[in-house]
């Protein structure tokens, strides 16, 4: 991520530095007092703006990947116009043979300690999320920190799954332009999903034709020590073949950082259809307001007119039993005047609330978009280029083992393992 962007854009970044420096494996108990396993992060925070110039360490404090969640829940519910940046996975995803799918696997503890990071500094940079109190004292205060979360009702006003499926279903008059980056964000999670399902068998397979070469070279150093002339020949190109082999855990190591890239952009893919979601409830209750409404004030004129032009219980009921007295009629009719004059207030603070949350999300949205470009294209660059140096080391590895199969023409299945190595590239 654009340190720099940070830095330039938002006041947070500028008083203070944010990093998860250390990753650490906890034994403790459950709510249900059995004994679990787990990983605690160190966050550290230093203060930027000391008088000498120098950074100083403030605060450092340990939280669960839970903590973690529990933050990004709370964001998701108090600035729902906001793409809140997605937490790096839980358990691993799109994993070729050599990686473990274990959560507590090292490697990915580490991978996931720097995706934890990135998420902080990504809070830390956006315009609004950055000035949160609970976000601030995730950062500062480690004792009660889940209970001041908790203490916001934030969970009360978390919208039901249900509630927001009704509303994709229900709504009759959606924003195109929402409809529309729901569409982008479905699209744009499938092409990098197929895109890591793609690296990972490519890596599977780069892994065995680099490990099978591992094989080449046990077996020319094996040779080497019963020729006399070609001996020196085998045990170098035995040598040379090892490098080789060795050199592919390093390679895909550095794959696995631009991997973690894209997963984040796939996650951001379900924050974006959040947002959706939730202009989609605001919509569906827009319309319901304005529905109940036009009921509402249909009522009081056709109790005003005594004309009744749909069917309902109540004039079946005055049919049945007989009219109402002119006295109950102008109560109901000055009850339905009150409702309609709250209903039209609501329909109004809906109306101006629906457009400020528009307005408010597209506008970051907006940014969004401009910071998907900007890593993206940062990340792909930097992903051919690695393509580029791993194909440069080959060739150079070749041309030094090329004299070596010269030098022995009894080496004609080496110079065959070499042709075959270069014809992967």
């Amino acid at each position: 991520m654009d340190s720099y962007y940070m830095l330039k854009n938002n006041f947070l970044l500028k008083k203070i530095e944010i990093s998860v420096s250390e990753a650490e494996k906890r034994t403790g108990r459950t709510a249900m007092n059995m004994q679990e396993t787990y990983t605690a992060y160190l966050i550290e925070t230093r203060s930027v703006e000391h008088a000498d110039g120098q950074s100083v360490l403030t605060d450092a404090l340990w939280r669960r990947y839970s903590e973690f969640e529990l933050l990004r829940n709370y964001l998701l519910v108090y600035y729902p116009h906001v793409v809140v940046p997605p937490l790096p996975e839980k358990r691993a995803e799109f994993v070729w043979h050599k990686l473990s799918a274990d959560n507590m696997d090292p490697d990915f503890v580490e991978r996931r300690r720097i995706g934890l990071e990135n998420f902080l500094l990504r809070v830390a940079s956006h315009p609004v999320l950055c000035r949160d109190k609970i976000f601030y004292l995730f950062l500062t205060q480690e004792g009660n920190w889940k209970e001041t979360v908790n203490e916001t009702g934030f969970q009360l006003k978390a919208d039901s799954r249900l509630k927001a499926l009704n509303a994709t279903f229900r709504v009759k008059n959606p924003d195109k332009r929402f409809t529309e980056l729901k569409h982008y964000s479905d699209e744009l999670q499938s092409v990098i999903s197929h895109l890591l399902r793609v690296r990972a068998r490519v890596a599977d397979r780069l892994y065995g034709v680099y490990k099978v070469h591992g094989n080449y070279g046990r077996v020319f150093s094996e040779w080497s020590a019963i020729e006399k002339e070609m001996g020196d020949g085998l045990q170098s190109a035995g040598h040379h073949m090892d490098v080789y082999a060795a050199s592919i855990d390093d390679i895909l190591e550095d794959e696995e950082h631009y991997a973690d890239q894209l997963k984040e952009y796939l996650f951001y893919a379900e924050a974006l259809r959040a947002v959706c979601r939730k202009h989609e409830l605001m919509q569906y209750d827009l319309e319901m307001a304005a529905q109940d409404l036009a009921s509402k004030k249909q009522q009081c004129e056709e109790l005003a007119t005594g004309t009744v032009r749909t069917f309902s219980l109540k004039g079946m009921t005055t049919k049945l039993f007989g009219q109402e007295t002119p006295e109950q009629r102008e109560a109901r009719i000055k009850v339905l005047e009150e409702q309609i004059k709250e209903g039209e207030q609501q329909l109004k603070s809906k109306n101006l609330e629906g457009r400020e949350f528009v307005k408010n999300a597209w506008a970051d949205i907006e940014r969004f978009k401009e910071q998907k470009n900007r890593d993206l294209k940062e990340a792909l660059i930097s992903y051919a280029v690695m393509q580029i140096s791993m194909c440069k080391k080959v060739g150079g590895w070749y041309l030094t083992l090329l004299p070596v199969c010269l030098d022995s023409c009894s080496c004609f299945s080496l110079l065959l393992g070499c042709i075959g190595i270069c014809s992967h590239f």
